[in-house]
């Protein structure tokens, strides 16, 4: 005999993803997100289902306001945050299958996380519900608890700072192996000219340590330095920059984790501009790589 499928249990299971997904972006956190899922599926299983018309908008609201309660905490943090801040990285296998969210929908970008983390929380949630996930503005006032001008007018503003990034062109998967590959291998033997040669001019490094691990504390902008930089690193620490990583995905981007020299991991994600590396975003936080497994 067939067991009885738990409809409510089933509902909230198609929700998770997308749910994962808004509470990601609002706290940056995979950690975070997921205990705010937690707490929505709770709250759910407690619901009065007769008053609950539309499940999915249900769901979407709860999540919404947790992570707005928690970003409150979150600000204090942030301002005594030692050096750049990063999102935690989402790392998956280079053979694994893209997301089916198309556009903006699917942009979990490192690119996009910073955006989202200029804008006030407020201004933040109304562009993501409108904008990323499609929710009207009568049900985005519902959720956050504002009239529906106000909401127009916290989306606006988002929208500018989001529209102001500049736009990027990634590489093909293939291209994006090959020129993580590249530098891998140019960062290991300190090769300045073949890192000024994969990297934009106007490339970027940011690393997080959180003050518990060393990284550089503000963002190295251009070639030049960046190449330097990491030659500099090869002469002196040459276990800071290993010959062999695991080739991954991180936020969408390729990237490579390792191992590093204290037996923690590390990542590092490269945001492809056409055919050379714009950006370096390295993670070295151990409070934000609790997920994250090395070889």
């Amino acid at each position: 005999m067939t067991a009885p499928v738990d409809t409510d249990a089933a509902l909230f299971e198609e929700r998770r993803r997308p749910l994962l997904r808004l509470a990601y972006r609002m706290l940056g956190s995979v950690a975070e997100a997921e205990d705010m899922v937690q707490e929505a599926w709770l709250r759910w299983q407690s619901a009065d289902r007769a008053a609950v018309g539309e499940p999915a908008a249900f769901l979407t609201t709860v999540v919404t306001r947790l992570c707005l309660d928690q970003l409150k905490s979150a600000r204090v943090r942030r301002e005594t945050y030692v050096g750049a801040w990063l999102p935690e990285p989402l790392v998956e296998s280079m053979t694994t299958e893209a997301a089916d969210d198309d556009g903006l929908a699917g942009d979990l970008s490192v690119a996009l996380m910073l955006t989202l983390e200029r804008l006030s929380p407020l201004e933040r949630a109304a562009f993501l519900l409108h904008d990323v996930f499609d929710l009207d503005f009568d049900a985005v006032a519902r959720a956050l608890g504002r009239n529906n001008a106000t909401c127009r007018k916290l989306a606006a503003r988002a929208r500018e700072h989001v529209r102001a990034s500049p736009a990027r062109y990634p590489a093909s998967p293939d291209q994006g192996e090959a020129l993580t590959r590249a530098f891998l291998a140019a960062t290991h033997q300190g090769d300045i000219a073949t890192l000024q040669g994969l990297l934009a001019a106007d490339a970027v490094l940011v690393a997080d340590g959180g003050g518990k691990r060393p990284a550089v504390l503000n963002p190295l902008r251009g070639a030049d330095r960046i190449a330097r930089f990491f030659a500099g690193l090869a002469r002196k620490h040459a276990d800071a920059v290993p010959a062999a990583a695991t080739l991954v995905r991180i936020n969408g981007m390729p990237g490579f984790v390792f191992t590093a020299a204290d037996g923690l991991p590390q990542t590092t994600a490269l945001e492809i501009d056409g055919d050379r590396i714009a950006a370096v975003y390295i993670m070295r936080n151990p409070d934000k790589l609790g997920h994250v497994r090395a070889g």
